[in-house]
């Protein structure tokens, strides 16, 4: 009887489905979990019954992406103690800062973590913002490239894999600024995003696929395993993989191992950043040439592929 008049006053069973409807335009999943399912009910809702994007996550989402940050920019500075380049400072700087303003956004975890479609597409479009920014710091505040707007203009292409550049003459970059120009492109090429869901439990109950669909460029994401954090780590497991098999595959040609990491890094995300003014032509080498052609095919087949073979 209780049931019967909740129907006819909006509640219960109707009041369900309306929730359901009302989230479809959002990537709102009917598969979802219970516990998805039991959050989204308990979710703050404005006086309009639309439901209020959740910024508490999506604040969480971005520390995470400012800690990676942080420990990526440890290849760079290792290689800077390696060479003596004096370049050191200017990485330790934005990586402090990174890992402070991470910590505030990740000490604690929010307790809601519904995440939909417009949290996903915020934290993409942030993302892209706050890594090239923070990327950038090391080559403007080393003075190697003295404008911020060219300093941004060079990481923005490396992370998008763009490929494009305002440098006349490359090599001289230090070799530390020579490696991390590389290596944003070896990050850009699958995605930091993709990288966070690999190595962190985050949202969960199904949320992360909301994220997944914001950082891919195609209509549609599929997964290969049921769990997407799996699927995350296989994809990763292939591109690094991929690019060690290149790496070495250069050394047998004769390249300096510092040359070869950098320019598989460069391949891999098929953005072709090179440490030579004259790029792969400097080698002159029909070996290396092909052997960097073949990966550059390679990494530009979906991954999809080589899991189902």
């Amino acid at each position: 009887m209780r049931q019967s008049l909740r129907r006819f006053f909006g509640g219960g069973a109707g009041e369900k489905e309306k929730v359901h409807d009302k989230h479809e335009g959002y990537g709102y999943n009917r598969d979802t979990d219970a516990a998805a399912q039991e959050g989204e009910a308990q979710h703050v809702r404005g006086r309009t019954g639309e439901r209020i994007m959740n910024l508490k996550i999506v604040f969480y989402y971005m520390g995470w992406v400012l800690n990676i940050e942080a420990v990526l920019m440890l290849l760079p500075c290792v290689i800077s103690v390696i060479y003596g380049d004096g370049i050191l400072k200017y990485f330790l700087s934005p990586m402090v800062l990174c890992l402070i303003i991470g910590w505030f956004t990740t000490h604690k975890k929010p307790k809601d973590t519904v995440f939909y479609a417009r949290e996903g597409f915020l934290v993409v479009s942030l993302t892209w913002v706050m890594l090239s920014f923070f990327g950038a710091l090391p080559f403007w505040l080393s003075g190697q490239i003295p404008s911020l707007t060219d300093a941004l203009f060079e990481t923005i292409s490396g992370f998008t894999t763009t490929g494009a550049s305002i440098l006349n003459d490359v090599e001289a970059l230090s070799p530390s600024l020579l490696m991390w120009r590389s290596f944003t492109h070896w990050v850009g090429g699958m995605g930091i995003l993709v990288f966070m869901l690999a190595i962190l439990p985050l949202a969960g109950g199904g949320y992360n696929m909301h994220l997944m669909r914001a950082e891919s460029p195609g209509p549609s994401v599929g997964k290969m395993t049921p769990k997407l954090r799996t699927t995350a780590k296989i994809l990763y497991i292939i591109y690094l993989v991929m690019t060690i098999v290149q790496v070495i595959l250069l050394l047998a040609g004769g390249m300096p191992f510092f040359d070869a990491l950098t320019t598989s890094f460069g391949t891999a995300g098929t953005g072709g950043f090179g440490i030579k003014n004259s790029s792969i032509a400097y080698y002159d080498s029909y070996y290396l040439q092909g052997v960097i052609t073949v990966f550059m095919i390679l990494f530009g087949v979906n991954f999809n592929v080589y899991y189902l073979q």
